[in-house]
């Protein structure tokens, strides 16, 4: 936790502490506070050494870019596009870091599988894809009544 969440976080309890003595009540809402703003930052200290690699297609559908989205440099990048034959490797790319492999010809429509490693040594996969035209944006996420 850093100094500044400390300092907070001591300055909330000592404010619930000296309530207490004027009216519990008060005191018990300022530590539903104090409690939130544990909460808070436990959860702000988990997202901040995350990774998360997205691949896509440039505007004329002659590149492939893969940039890291997260919060954490990503390592030992593999990405493969099936059904291309072609296997790209990046050794490292830090946050919001962008780079660019050009393509032989235009990709009407491809599957890119990456896998890539946190500085933590954590593996990660997952797929996309690839298409010039875009996805269809109407279709749910987890398809309840048959979509097709």
């Amino acid at each position: 936790m850093e100094k500044n969440q400390k300092i907070i976080l001591v300055a909330g309890t000592l404010i619930t502490i000296a309530l207490l003595f004027i009216e519990p009540f008060f005191a018990l809402i300022a530590l539903v506070f104090v409690l939130i703003l544990l909460m808070s930052f436990h959860i702000m200290g988990d997202a901040s050494n995350y990774p998360l690699v997205a691949v896509d297609l440039s505007e004329d559908a002659r590149e492939v870019l893969i940039t890291n989205t997260g919060t954490a440099e990503a390592q030992n990048i593999h990405v493969a596009l099936v059904p291309l034959n072609i296997d790209l490797d990046i050794a490292s790319l830090k946050p919001d870091e962008v780079s660019g492999f050009k393509l032989e010809s235009m990709v009407s429509e491809a599957k890119a599988v990456i896998t890539y490693e946190g500085t933590t040594g954590q593996k990660y996969a997952s797929t996309y894809l690839l298409t010039p035209l875009g996805g269809d944006l109407l279709r749910p996420m987890f398809p309840l009544f048959g979509h097709r």
